[in-house]
């Protein structure tokens, strides 16, 4: 979405990036794509952001702070500079938790054009949403040729939310100049959110990856709603704009793309915190040297990892007894290279810090969850195991008895039997349980949320079509991109049809036994895999 202008797609031809760059670093392929489309090619057009033209994504407050105008250089005249903001209707709502859960939350949007001082408004009922807060617009320039799209701006607005009640659901609404969700007129817009508690009790969350725009993933979306989550997890490749995953821009991608998953996805993610990592497509060259330009107008998760700047999408928060852990897998990535090393080996350093400190006497957590997009274990034929998290992360998950780790990049659901040391200690069959102190860590592969689906080189077995094979071949990507072969005997769930997982806490008092029972529901709402994580509560 976006205002008019007079540059037009038949000026410059749609271009990505040559083969020649393909495999080569994002950083490359960024500095080829900003070079092909200069400030001069650009401001020939007279429509671009000033972030644009500065050479950065977007200009955090900008926007909010001024006329519509002011978002565009070298532009006179624009379409939105008279827009009735009573005729501008927010869109894809979307939550996720602050840096502490109990009193922060951020609260994003969209409009379809520029607006004048964007806010939320919040209070206890729907009746009273006296207290309003300015908001900040965070404008994001595609041009003519990046992809298959058209000239266009996309405009995302932000409020950050603290000195919340633990515990405490809000009613809140969001608007701008001409609209106001105080008014009877758009009170149908006014929605809720739930800080989590101050102490322990009972909970659930859902978690998959791999989603899309789709009907599956729609459908998807309806049931992890009826489940009651109090937070989401989306363990990469999130709406897929940019189909080649393979962090370059081409011909193919579509930036809009992004306005339609969050309008899908807006049913949830109102009310519910969609806590996000970044997958292979979640790199979009365009926009900045790592990538993540695009997410940081987009999403505004917690800004406590090693390097928000870099790694946006690599932080913590604690909910309850549960501590869960976002990481970056693109940094560790031997299958898809375009960010390795992104970090400098900051990432895995900060992840083994936040492990000591969640395992320490005295920290409240009794789980730990780690959720990203590559993955550790998985049989599926498309990408199968990823060695470099194998050799980064997996001997920390077993130093720290990491209770759950879920992934996507698969689109599959495949479930782990109790690993350490990549052998099997302790079988798993479905409605088993697993003790990680004293057993190992079960691996969760969740990535069919939507996408097509991939295939497994053996059959399906899940609850009520359980089949026993014998050890089978796959292969685990190495550090020079090929395929070492492997023999499976780990693989307990396969189940290739969409689902996603639920996961339900049950906290218990010092000396007795906390559970996870994590369960693997598919798009018919049938359980296909249970199983419970057990550990003792020491704290």
């Amino acid at each position: 979405m976006g205002a008019a202008s007079n540059f037009h797609a038949m000026d410059i031809p749609r271009m990505g990036v040559p083969d020649e760059l393909a495999d080569r670093p994002l950083a490359e392929q960024h500095e080829y794509l900003r070079s092909k489309f200069s400030r001069r090619t650009m401001m020939r057009g007279g429509a671009v952001t000033i972030g644009a033209v500065a050479g950065g994504v977007f200009l955090p407050g900008a926007a909010s702070a001024a006329t519509p105008a002011a978002s565009f250089a070298a532009a006179p005249h624009t379409a939105t500079e008279h827009v009735d903001g009573a005729l501008v209707a927010p869109m894809g709502r979307h939550l996720s938790y602050g840096e502490d859960p109990r009193t922060e939350m951020t609260v994003s949007w969209q409009v379809p054009v520029a607006v004048k001082k964007p806010f939320i408004r919040i209070g206890s009922h729907a009746g009273d949403l006296s207290r309003k807060i300015p908001a900040e617009i965070r404008a994001l320039y595609t041009p003519a040729g990046v992809g298959t799209s058209a000239d266009h701006t996309q405009y995302y607005v932000h409020a950050k939310l603290s000195h919340l009640r633990p515990g405490q659901t809000y009613y809140y609404g969001v608007g701008h100049d001409g609209f106001d969700p105080a008014s009877p007129r758009f009170a149908s817009t006014v929605s809720t959110f739930t800080t989590a508690p101050s102490r322990s009790e009972r909970f659930t969350f859902t978690a998959f990856g791999d989603q899309g725009v789709s009907y599956h993933a729609l459908a998807n979306d309806s049931l992890i709603l009826a489940q009651g989550p109090s937070f989401h997890l989306h363990a990469g490749d999130i709406a897929y704009a940019d189909p080649s995953g393979s962090g370059q821009t081409t011909d193919t991608f579509d930036a809009r793309t992004w306005d339609q998953f969050l309008a899908q996805t807006e049913t949830v993610a109102k009310s519910v915190p969609w806590m996000v990592s970044y997958g292979n497509h979640d790199m979009e060259a365009w926009y900045a040297p790592h990538g993540y330009g695009s997410q940081e107008a987009r999403f505004v998760p917690p800004a406590n990892g090693p390097d928000p700047k870099n790694l946006p999408g690599v932080y913590s928060f604690v909910h309850g007894n549960t501590a869960v852990i976002s990481l970056d897998a693109n940094d560790v990535s031997w299958e898809i290279p375009a960010n390795l090393g992104l970090s400098g080996g900051t990432q895995t350093k900060w992840f083994e810090a936040q492990l000591k400190k969640f395992r320490a006497h005295g920290s409240g957590v009794d789980f730990v969850v780690v959720f990203f997009h590559h993955c550790a274990y998985c049989t599926a034929t498309s990408h199968a195991s990823e060695g470099g998290v194998r050799k980064e992360w997996v001997p920390l998950f077993e130093k720290y008895t990491v209770d759950l780790v879920i992934n996507g990049h698969n689109h599959v659901y495949e479930r782990s039997d109790v690993l350490k040391g990549e052998k099997v200690t302790k079988e798993l069959p479905i409605g088993g349980t697993a003790y990680p102190e004293t057993d190992g860590v079960v691996y969760v592969t969740a990535g069919a949320a939507g996408k097509s689906l991939y295939a497994f080189p053996v059959a399906d077995s899940y609850e009520g079509n359980e089949k026993k094979v014998d050890p089978f071949a796959s292969y685990v990507t190495q550090a020079d991109g090929s395929k070492k072969a492997v023999t499976v005997d780990w693989s307990r769930v396969r189940y290739t049809n969409y689902s996603f997982l639920r996961v339900d806490v049950e906290p218990a008092p010092v000396g007795r036994t906390a559970k996870l029972t994590v369960r693997g529901l598919a798009e018919t709402g049938e359980e296909i895999d249970r199983f419970v994580v057990a550990r003792k509560v020491r704290r």
